[in-house]
C-alpha cells in the first residue's frame, strides 16, 4: 500500500509539472510579439475574444470563465501593456517576461503594509499595479519605453 501512495504522489507531481510547463509558453509577454495572443486564447480556453483597433495600437481581449485579459499591442506588433480582471491575479512571472526580475526586486524593497488592497510597483522599465479583493482582482502592467508615440499609460485598463 505504501508503494501505491508513493506512485500516486509521483504521478501527481508529473501531472502538475506538465501543467506548469504548458502554461509557461502560453502567456503574452510584455515586450513580446502579437503572436502570443493566439497562444493565450488556446491556453485560457477562451470563451470569447475580440480585437479593438484604435489609433496606433490594438487591444486584444480574451475572456475565460475566471479571467479577462487585455493585451495592448502597438502597430509594429509588440505587446506594450497588459490589464486583467478576474477571480485572481494572473501569474506575473510569465506575463512580465524579462521585466519580472525588475518587478520582483522593486517589490522586495517596498515596505510591507498590512490590510492594503492595492499595490503599485514602478521601475525604470516596468509599472505594475494591482488592486481589488478576494474573488475580484484587477491590475495592469506596462513598459513605459514601449508605449507608442502619443499613447499614454492611462489607456491600459
Amino acid at each position: 500500500m505504501k508503494i501505491t501512495a508513493i506512485r500516486a504522489l509521483m504521478l501527481a507531481c508529473v501531472f502538475f509539472a506538465a501543467l506548469l510547463t504548458a502554461n509557461r509558453d502560453a502567456r503574452a509577454v510584455l515586450g513580446g510579439s502579437v503572436d502570443s495572443v493566439n497562444r493565450d486564447m488556446s491556453a485560457m480556453k477562451a470563451d470569447r475574444s475580440q480585437v479593438k483597433t484604435l489609433d496606433g495600437y490594438c487591444v486584444h481581449e480574451i475572456t475565460s470563465g475566471t479571467l479577462t485579459l487585455r493585451e495592448y499591442v502597438s502597430s509594429v506588433g509588440i505587446v506594450f501593456g497588459i490589464a486583467w480582471d478576474g477571480l485572481f491575479n494572473p501569474d506575473l512571472s510569465y506575463l512580465l517576461g524579462s521585466y519580472y526580475n525588475q518587478y520582483q526586486e522593486a517589490k522586495r524593497q517596498m515596505p510591507r503594509t498590512h490590510g492594503k488592497r492595492s499595490m503599485r510597483v514602478q521601475t525604470s522599465g516596468v509599472v505594475v499595479e494591482k488592486w481589488g479583493h478576494m474573488r475580484s482582482m484587477h491590475g495592469r502592467a506596462y513598459a513605459p519605453l514601449l508605449l507608442p508615440q502619443g499613447v499614454g499609460p492611462d489607456i491600459i485598463r
